[in-house]
């Protein structure tokens, strides 16, 4: 086989796994470490895209919107919707199931009501492409990868390191000896919600150029965003990590040998058969120890 059409799908295959882990990053941290079942994770991507779009047409440098703006909007909402709603219901999975679910639709009929539904909203990519001997390659997507690689690396450093994230996780793991110890529970939860719901919006923002903005885009984005977390297991990052490899690099290897429809339904049948193998995801097996 041609080298430069290896390169090229390897490529293509890295950047599959780096948009999934990307796009579940929020989810795992709202799910994985607050039990809160959201549905409208999706919904918080789309925010991001159109946020990213609304701020770049309004004069604002496309990376200020990507790296800065879409992130802090998408985390003053999900601060809001956990102040509003969430606090509320936390122990009770189905009531968060459901009320996330109608925050979704709500969402979905507001954007819909300002911008339409039948026509995606656009911005190009900002950088152009690298050529692999005949083969072309898009930059902005290896940029993507690299910066998927780098908010792993942030957020492992800031739940490891940072005296928020060992807080953070303390009250997840034992909430009434970390109110024992003067910290301020609502507080954390209110905080860790709203970090997840930033980083959905940072995603939401970062993908806006490749795939344009939908108000019902946040559908194709909320499957896949639980397949993964779910097939990861209890530990956050690692199981999302090594569930992106998994499901991303057997999407990405299908959809070249069959097309990108039958790509999909092997995503599925992995992630099932992952399940079958490990009801507990892979971090049940493997990295128990991990973040």
């Amino acid at each position: 086989m041609d080298l430069n059409l290896v390169i090229a799908l390897g490529i293509q295959i890295i950047y599959g796994i780096a948009n999934l882990t990307l796009i579940s990053l929020g989810l795992a941290i709202i799910f994985g470490m607050m039990r809160v079942i959201n549905l409208a994770h999706g919904e918080f991507i789309m925010l991001g895209g159109y946020t990213v779009v609304i701020s770049t047409n309004a004069g604002v440098n496309i990376w200020i919107s990507m790296l800065i703006v879409a992130p802090v909007v998408v985390g003053v909402i999900g601060v809001l919707v956990e102040r509003l709603l969430i606090r509320w219901l936390y122990g009770r999975m189905i009531d968060t199931l459901l009320a996330t679910w109608g925050l979704s639709l709500l969402l979905i009929g507001l954007v819909t009501s300002i911008f339409g539904a039948s026509t995606a909203t656009t911005i190009s990519p900002p950088l152009g492409v690298v050529s692999i001997g005949d083969y072309t390659s898009s930059a902005y997507e290896l940029l993507l990868i690299g910066i998927t690689v780098a908010l792993c690396l942030i957020i492992f450093l800031t739940l490891k390191l940072t005296r928020l994230g060992l807080i953070a996780r303390g009250t997840m793991q034992n909430e009434e000896m970390a109110s024992a110890l003067g910290v301020s529970t609502p507080r954390i939860y209110m905080l860790t919600f709203g970090f997840g719901a930033a980083i959905s919006g940072f995603a939401g923002g970062l993908l806006a150029p490749v795939t344009g903005v939908l108000p019902t885009i946040g559908v194709a984005y909320i499957a896949k965003s639980f397949i993964t977390v779910i097939s990861g297991g209890a530990v956050i990052l690692a199981g999302t990590v090594s569930a992106s490899a998994v499901l991303g690099g057997v999407n990405g290897i299908v959809s070249f040998l069959t097309g990108p429809t039958i790509g999909e339904v092997a995503l599925l049948f992995a992630a099932i058969l992952l399940l079958r193998l490990m009801p507990r995801g892979i971090t049940g097996r493997f990295f128990r120890k991990g973040l």
